[in-house]
């Protein structure tokens, strides 16, 4: 058996995505680490091939007892509910974790590319670049963008980017997020929407420079977020923390637009009242900027919003049972 690639978060979204983008490579000799407990992610799982499969706990076991070598570690699980509030549980979770498996991979020469969040960001108001000069002064609207920006302050402190790659992925949509209840992608619950009610709703404006729907986001296709992802752990040399955007603000209508088209219909879109709970934790612009993420190598195109809605509904969404 070759060296190992280990895929944390493995039945996860962005996992599962990275996992079959492997094995389309041919990859097999893969380690997979999720917590499934009785969750419906393991059905992420199906159709997949790899040589094992074990939970967070067990791994940090592994990593004391195990002879196996390990080629990289692709560290992508983490709570990743925004709205979650134990912090306790969130810095054991997302940070000190990621810290563990970051220093045993430079201490066994494995490559480590983990995923940071552009929740980190906050509301926007220090800008969206991946600068490291930037990197200090952002300041984090929940506990969830927090626990990442720790690790991201920690790796920047001990000069460890020149060596591991974060990835501070934007608002990534595409199959098999089925599984994340209230963390799903506006077009996966839009699309169930129309289903159900012929109608899309979306939040109101509550700062008077954007209208209703006007407000924006960087959404990136998984596929594309994949093909970054691996981009980076095929190295291996290098590091940095990256934007993984598209570069390109959408509108929420924009999204309806298009989600209505890839499913043959007319646009109906009603607007809502915010919940008080987020209307002060709100990001009304998202926009990676991607010169860095271009500046490592990486020249691909992204998918357009358009392409990627159509490619997930009619590709996936619409084959799968109500």
């Amino acid at each position: 058996m070759s060296r190992l690639i280990v895929v944390t978060g493995a039945a996860g979204f962005i996992g599962r995505n990275v996992v079959a983008e492997l094995n389309q490579r041919g990859m097999t000799d893969l380690l997979l680490v999720d917590r499934l407990e009785t969750s419906e992610k393991w059905r992420n799982l199906r159709g997949l091939r790899f040589e094992d499969l074990i939970s967070p706990q067990q791994y940090l076991q592994h990593l004391t007892g195990s002879s196996w070598e390990t080629e990289a570690i692709i560290h992508l699980g983490a709570c990743s509910a925004t709205t979650e509030r134990d912090a306790d549980y969130l810095l054991e979770n997302n940070y000190r974790y990621t810290r563990t498996l970051c220093q045993w991979s430079l201490e066994n020469h494995a490559r480590f590319v983990y995923a940071s969040s552009a929740a980190t960001y906050g509301d926007g108001a220090q800008g969206y670049s991946d600068d490291d000069g930037v990197t200090p002064s952002l300041v984090p609207l929940n506990m969830y963008g927090y626990s990442k920006h720790l690790f991201d302050l920690w790796a920047l402190k001990h000069q460890l980017f020149d060596r591991i790659v974060g990835l501070k992925y934007f608002n990534v949509y595409g199959p098999y997020e089925d599984h994340k209840a209230d963390m799903r992608s506006v077009v996966h619950k839009a699309y169930h929407q129309i289903q159900q009610s012929g109608e899309i709703t979306l939040f109101r404006s509550y700062k008077p420079e954007y209208a209703d729907g006007q407000q924006k986001r960087d959404f990136i296709y998984v596929k594309d977020a994949v093909d970054a992802t691996l981009h980076f752990a095929s190295q291996r040399k290098g590091g940095g923390l990256f934007n993984i955007g598209t570069g390109q603000a959408r509108t929420w209508i924009d999204l309806a637009k298009a989600l209505f088209k890839a499913m043959d219909r007319q646009p109906n879109i009603r607007f809502i009242d915010m919940p008080e709970t987020l209307r002060g934790k709100y990001q009304y612009f998202t926009q990676a900027k991607t010169d860095k993420l271009r500046s490592a190598g990486y020249t691909k195109p992204f998918t357009t919003l358009e392409d990627g809605i159509r490619d997930y509904v009619q590709s996936y969404l619409m084959h799968q049972p109500d």
